[in-house]
């Protein structure tokens, strides 16, 4: 029975027995003794994303108990879109590039630090109620590996943005592309400040599927 560890662009975490190409966390441990999830969906405001291995770390299992409680995503636009930035520890060349943009974007003369940037991360993922984020944008205004949704899709499918095309997401994979509409108002999932750092040039790691 596949585990309840798999987030999705909108940032929920479901079950499902297809695998992602990285793994991350929230923070430190929110499951339960029997490896299923309760009401949390996080233990801190430091949410990161990380490679599937390194330095030969292996676990025979996921979800023990006062472990922290694994995740994974299809890809690295996955998990930037649900909020999560690159690890600093396994990921460093990623997060240091990240953390640089992060202060171009603002002006900063330093990269962004790790507790500054989950703490502005927090405020545009997460609302008051737990729920995800989202704002309205013009679809040509965003960048590559942003994640949106289209204002008349009944199904709330998550679109990657990839140059010309809307990709949807599965996960499995994405699916055949759309054209994609410059002049047309979306919804979008990635945090602002994310697409802000896509925006300023950081190109994230995406699944096979999407040079399909």
């Amino acid at each position: 029975m596949a585990l309840q560890n798999r987030v999705t662009p909108a940032g929920a975490i479901i079950a499902t027995p297809h695998r992602g190409l990285m793994m991350g966390n929230r923070g430190g441990v929110f499951h339960r003794p029997d490896r299923t999830l309760g009401a949390r969906r996080w233990a801190t405001r430091q949410w990161i994303a990380c490679v599937l291995q390194f330095k030969g770390r292996h676990r025979e299992a996921m979800m023990l108990p006062n472990r922290y409680t694994e995740l994974f995503f299809l890809d690295e636009a996955t998990a930037l879109s649900a909020g999560h930035r690159p690890c600093f520890e396994c990921r460093r060349a990623d997060a240091l590039r990240f953390a640089a943009l992060w202060a171009q974007t603002r002006g900063w003369p330093a990269p962004g630090r790790a507790p500054e940037m989950d703490l502005a991360l927090h405020e545009e993922r997460v609302g008051a109620n737990g729920q995800k984020i989202t704002y309205r944008a013009q679809l040509g205004a965003l960048p590559d590996g942003s994640f949106i949704r289209l204002p008349d899709d009944a199904g709330e499918r998550a679109y990657l943005v990839d140059g010309n095309r809307l990709l949807a997401w599965t996960p499995a994979g994405y699916g055949p592309g759309l054209p994609r509409p410059r002049r047309r108002d979306v919804e979008v999932l990635t945090p602002r400040s994310i697409v802000a750092v896509l925006s300023s040039g950081y190109r994230p790691m995406l699944h096979p599927s999407a040079a399909v």
